[in-house]
């Protein structure tokens, strides 16, 4: 997805590269979509740099990894504000990003949060203040997205399974607000530590509750441990949640008790359009691989490259500080045809999330790949949704 000749032409010298930070889990058990994220960004990277980069100066990405641990990203967070960038990109697990949030902040430099989810990461600071910029869907929206399927289907006696991290706290306050909203309460919450291998005491105690359903807030391999379990008991139950259900860990890690599981997504790799056609093959081709681990962070770190361009390409006076580029992205005047999304507006001095409810698809497992739930969302998945 090239951009237009709005980039401009290469100078005729060289020119220095504008640098964008990109920090996430890149190695430790979170790589499985730190990687894609990293892939992602390069390959819009790529893409805008063959078509003459900013005004004729190359991007540059300054890599970090954050090993997936909070205080690994804290001090790499610290490192990259040194390296005068004009934004970064990163962030896949919330807890990480919630120690970083300040660094970014309090050095003015735009963040743009492709993977991590946890509503509190852009309720940290007043809106009108904030440097934290969203373009994956965050939990508040997630977790009523799931609600309202799962009561469509007549399940109403949920069982909640969330970790005790920043993740699986800040996604049960989600998931307990969205049932309230249908005058629900859960017959069962369990907490459990990550790196759990067995949760059957939790599970019976949910069958023995009556659920007939389990909704799981977790983001690594704990989803899976819940499937096996559950099929260990012959307790048949559908699992839902949200992104993570979509993560090989889980698909994976569950084998066919993953089966028939249900999620949010904001994409699902299968070529319904032009756009999402010439995605999935530039990044075949440039990675060498027909499955990405997890589509959705690659998608949503690619269009975060474009947004960001997209909006520094606006700037007329060349003033790329912080404080401008927040500027231009809450006031992008073009709209960008991206992957996941067609984002018009996509943020504004008083909305710093890109996604919005209506974007949002229901995912199923289905022969060990994620799927479109519904057949009707893959004819409406022809066209890429707006913000609302």
């Amino acid at each position: 997805m090239v951009l237009s000749g709005a980039l401009g032409s290469a100078l005729a010298q060289p020119a220095n590269p504008l640098r964008i930070g990109l920090i996430g889990p890149l190695t430790g058990p979170s790589a499985d979509f730190g990687v894609p994220m990293m892939n992602g960004a390069k390959l819009a990277l790529d893409e805008i740099n063959a078509a003459g980069g900013y005004l004729g100066r190359p991007l540059e990405l300054v890599i970090k990894d954050d090993t997936g641990t909070p205080d690994v990203g804290l001090q790499r967070s610290r490192e990259l504000i040194k390296d005068q960038l004009i934004a970064t990109i990163g962030f896949c697990n919330t807890g990480v990003a919630m120690k970083s949030l300040a660094v970014f902040q309090s050095a003015k430099i735009p963040l743009i949060v492709p993977c991590a989810t946890g509503t509190p990461i852009t309720t940290t600071y007043p809106a009108p203040d904030s440097y934290v910029f969203r373009t994956s869907a965050r939990d508040a929206i997630q977790a009523p997205f799931v609600v309202d399927d799962i009561v469509a289907r007549g399940w109403t006696r949920v069982a909640v399974f969330a970790d005790n991290t920043g993740y699986g706290e800040a996604g049960l306050q989600d998931v307990l607000k969205a049932l309230a909203a249908k005058n629900l309460k859960p017959v069962h919450v369990a907490r459990f530590e990550l790196g759990v291998k067995d949760l059957q005491p939790e599970l019976k105690a949910a069958q023995a509750a009556g659920a007939d359903v389990i909704f799981s807030y977790t983001v690594g391999q704990e989803n899976a441990v819940i499937a096996r379990g559950r099929q260990a008991l012959g307790w048949k139950v559908p699992q839902v949640g949200a992104w993570p259900l979509s993560f090989p860990f889980f698909i994976d890690g569950a084998g066919d008790a993953a089966e028939g599981a249900l999620m949010a997504q904001t994409f699902i790799a299968e070529p319904s359009n032009e756009r999402r056609s010439a995605f999935l093959s530039a990044y075949a081709r440039k990675y060498k691989t027909k499955k990405i681990t997890v589509p959705m962070a690659a998608v949503q770190a690619y269009d975060s490259v474009y947004l960001l361009t997209y909006a520094i390409l606006a700037i007329r006076n060349g003033d790329l500080s912080g404080p401008s580029v927040k500027a231009a992205l809450e006031t992008m005047p073009r709209i960008y045809y991206g992957v996941a999304a067609t984002h018009e507006h996509p943020f504004s001095k008083d909305d710093k999330d890109a996604i919005s409810i209506n974007m949002l698809v229901m995912g199923m497992v289905k022969n060990g790949a994620v799927t479109f739930a519904y057949p009707q969302d893959r004819t409406r998945n022809l066209f890429v949704k707006r913000k609302r």
